[in-house]
């Protein structure tokens, strides 16, 4: 089968490797037809993890069963599923307590916690931007998908990552309705959280980046972009609640952060969020952050590349802050986001700006670590399914939903775009 191949910093490989099989009476096998590519892949792709050469990349997976092993009773071949990025037993302490990003069962080292697929430090598993993929524990970590699945693939492959962690960004921080919020980050995961706060009832949300293609997007859903290039978010808050600050916020980008000028400092947001948060108030940190980055000693120093990031501690214990951290606990949230995305109360696709084919895994990885602008969110499509290759137009996702709109066509923001193309008589 085909895959995406992690071959050394910033080096990616579309080649062919053994085929995904079935190993456990409880797996199951799946032939993924969508798989994105997050920002937490783009750490391992630039070398910044322990993340080995030859291994597959992928947790944002979906796709169809094509086979189950003897003890599956539930998952059935043929099933759209789409796949939680933990991967975990659903039996052991940390499952029983619905802590699924922490099982003990699926992490081989005794003095860890937590799997996923083409992870570093989260087991041997392959990742999915492949053709097939193996889903230990099939029946627990699938999430079946109803009859639209096929259709609004883009919708619901958020759930195996993105919708779920910026979500529980906003459970962490206690977003609640009314609440003013204050997002660092306007990724794909902090698009998420910003729109999880609008979707709980949130009365203002900003959401704070020097990127302006992903700013435009986070005010295309309701929520007010500060670039970072230009204000203070901590003023900019501020200044609209009296001095007091946001209730709560959340950081979405992690240890690489960097300003407007291109220096890395992994302390960026998170003092940003302590300024900008009132007294009281709860952050929600999903970025990631490492205990070991190598290469960190040359981007920011020998502290952080042990992971040791100087917080302004005085002032976050003088206001009283909470913080929440960690992996998001996907299967805590994804059954019921699929049913807002299953009932029309939630589209997250409107992040992709590009769909393509396995084979352009490498170029899609480049431009993706490079921030081009309108790169904000990738979708892969293995099994030949891309809808961006021969054929079809040059234009993107984004500015097909936008002519959509301009033109008042039905259904837009469920259209795949092939769809998109043909209802607006673009397709060459």
């Amino acid at each position: 089968m085909k895959a995406a191949v992690y071959e050394g910093p910033r080096t990616v490989t579309v080649k062919d490797v053994p085929d995904a099989k079935i190993e456990h009476p409880s797996d199951i096998l799946v032939k993924i037809t969508t798989t994105n590519i997050c920002g937490s892949d783009l750490h391992m792709y630039e070398g910044r993890t322990s993340f080995e050469t030859g291994r597959t990349l992928g947790h944002e997976n979906l796709g169809q069963v094509v086979e189950v092993g003897k003890a599956v009773s539930k998952v059935q071949v043929g099933d759209w599923v789409v796949l939680p990025f933990n991967i975990a037993c659903g039996f052991c302490k940390q499952c029983e307590q619905g802590l699924t990003n922490y099982c003990l069962t699926m992490q081989p080292k005794p003095d860890m916690a937590g799997a996923a697929y083409g992870f570093a430090e989260m087991g041997p598993y392959q990742g999915g931007q492949a053709e097939l993929l193996r889903v230990p524990y099939g029946d627990f970590n699938a999430l079946r998908l109803g009859e639209d699945a096929a259709e609004r693939q883009l919708d619901y492959v958020m759930l195996a990552d993105i919708f779920p962690t910026g979500y529980h960004a906003t459970e962490m921080a206690g977003v609640k309705p009314g609440d003013q919020t204050i997002v660092y980050g306007a990724g794909p995961v902090g698009l998420m959280a910003a729109y999880s706060a609008i979707l709980k009832g949130a009365g203002r949300v900003w959401v704070a980046d020097h990127q302006p293609d992903r700013l435009r997007l986070a005010e295309e859903i309701g929520a007010i972009a500060i670039n970072t290039a230009e204000q203070d978010p901590a003023e900019v808050v501020k200044d609209a609640t009296l001095g007091l600050g946001a209730d709560n916020g959340c950081e979405c980008v992690g240890y690489q952060a960097h300003d407007a000028q291109g220096e890395e400092d992994a302390t960026l947001t998170m003092n940003g969020l302590i300024d900008s948060v009132r007294f009281t108030g709860g952050i929600g940190v999903v970025g990631v952050f490492l205990p070991e980055d190598p290469g960190g000693a040359e981007a920011q120093g020998e502290l952080e590349a042990r992971g040791k990031v100087p917080l302004d501690f005085g002032m976050l214990w003088f206001k009283g802050q909470r913080i929440g951290t960690g992996q998001a606990p996907v299967k805590r949230y994804n059954r019921a986001l699929r049913d807002l995305i299953a009932g029309g109360r939630a589209e997250p696709s409107f992040l992709v700006s590009h769909e393509l084919s396995l084979d352009e895994a490498s170029s899609a990885y480049e431009h993706f670590d490079n921030r081009d602008d309108g790169w904000t969110k990738v979708v892969l499509h293995p099994n030949g399914s891309s809808r961006s290759t021969s054929g079809s137009s040059s234009h993107t996702l984004q500015e097909l939903r936008q002519e959509a709109k301009a033109q008042g066509v039905e259904g837009r923001s469920n259209m795949n775009k092939q769809q998109l193309e043909q209802a607006l008589n673009l397709k060459r």
